[in-house]
């Protein structure tokens, strides 16, 4: 075991300084403690100093033992074929809910690619499992790497909401799920299972959310309190169920993609009730 792997730390007085170092100069100390905390930068850099020469499933196993988060599942059936399938799931939690994915399917299936994540994405020991999106290249660079994805033979774990569900009206539930995962399923032949995890956030982040939309800002500032979610599944159970798999057949003209979307997302819910439910229209 190589002993001497350098540890990439998080430093969030290092991120605003090589933003922009005169704005940082006149951020006060106090801030950046508040950020430090938020973020659980000295806990974080613990766990990566910890778990430095583990990569990708092992090192997801590390950290979810280290978060005392306890998985179960049901369905695994629906994934142990031998065809190419994208695993489209609901996204409660933001962070945790992809690595607990990722450990169970990779039970199963050995090479996995998980479209970028802007939390997990950028930790050095999971660099091979994400599909490294860069959201502010061009988009001819970004459908170029998707693609190059669908059609390898990598099994897909997909978050077609993109962000963590959010509560409106009372119920915590995904935004809208965009159709990229429906057309490019249907052009690469590629069958959708889809998956329901359980699992939600605090109040205060929802709340959060609400207020921040109502008050017209863009920013989503939530965002950032979602290391701090993370940490406060600590000891949590999540539950897995993996549907029955939609030949990608399934999605003709008869609905647009992303009315395609849009069932499937209720179909998902629909597992938390009733796990051996078909997919219908």
């Amino acid at each position: 075991m190589d002993t001497n792997v350098e540890v990439k730390m998080i430093d969030v007085e290092k991120v605003f300084r090589d933003k922009d170092e005169k704005m940082a100069r006149r951020i006060p100390q106090f801030f950046f403690n508040y950020l430090k905390r938020v973020v659980h930068q000295e806990e974080l850099n613990g766990a990566l100093t910890r778990f430095k020469n583990l990569q990708n499933l092992d090192f997801i196993t590390a950290i979810l033992d280290f978060m005392g988060v306890i998985i179960t599942f049901e369905g695994l059936e629906n994934i142990t074929g031998n065809g190419r399938i994208l695993l489209a799931s609901n996204h409660p939690l933001g962070g945790l809910d992809g690595l607990a994915l990722a450990k169970v399917v990779g039970q199963v299936h050995e090479n996995i690619a998980i479209p970028g994540n802007d939390i997990l994405m950028n930790i050095p020991n999971l660099a091979s499992l994400f599909i490294p999106i860069n959201k502010h290249g061009s988009n001819v660079q970004n459908m170029g790497i998707i693609n190059d994805t669908f059609a390898s033979d990598k099994t897909i774990l997909y978050f077609p909401a993109g962000l963590c569900s959010r509560k409106q009206k009372g119920v915590i539930r995904d935004l809208e799920w965009k159709k990229t995962f429906v057309t490019k399923s249907r052009y690469y032949k590629r069958a959708i299972v889809p998956v329901h995890v359980t699992g939600r956030n605090s109040n205060w982040f929802y709340n959060l959310a609400n207020w921040r939309k109502r008050l017209g800002i863009k920013l989503n500032i939530e965002m950032l309190y979602l290391v701090d979610e993370m940490f406060k599944q600590k000891d949590k159970n999540i539950h897995i169920i993996f549907g029955k798999p939609i030949p990608w057949a399934t999605f003709d003209k008869r609905f647009k993609d992303i009315e395609w979307a849009d069932k499937i997302k209720a179909h998902v819910y629909q597992l938390e009730h009733n796990k051996s439910i078909e997919f219908s229209v």
